[in-house]
């Protein structure tokens, strides 16, 4: 499995009803409410043989309230 992190920034007052449907789809790890630029991020482990930007866009990027994400890969655990 590949781990991404993705953020969200959601329209203004939406953030909770775009957490509680990001948690609907049980897609993700972890979830968090942050500060700064994006309002949530998200840990999602990607299955292996499955494209990332196919994956994200099927589950997660149609909810309502979204306007903008951020998706950041990764590589290797030390």
């Amino acid at each position: 499995m590949r781990c991404v992190f993705v953020q969200f920034r959601c329209t203004p007052g939406k953030t909770y009803e775009v957490a509680d449907a990001i948690y609907d789809r049980e897609v993700v790890s972890e979830l968090y409410s942050t500060s700064g630029d994006y309002d949530l991020i998200a840990k999602i482990y990607i299955p292996d043989g499955e494209d990332v930007g196919h994956y994200l866009s099927e589950r997660l990027f149609h909810i309502p309230g979204i306007q903008r994400t951020l998706t950041t890969m990764t590589f290797r655990a030390f």
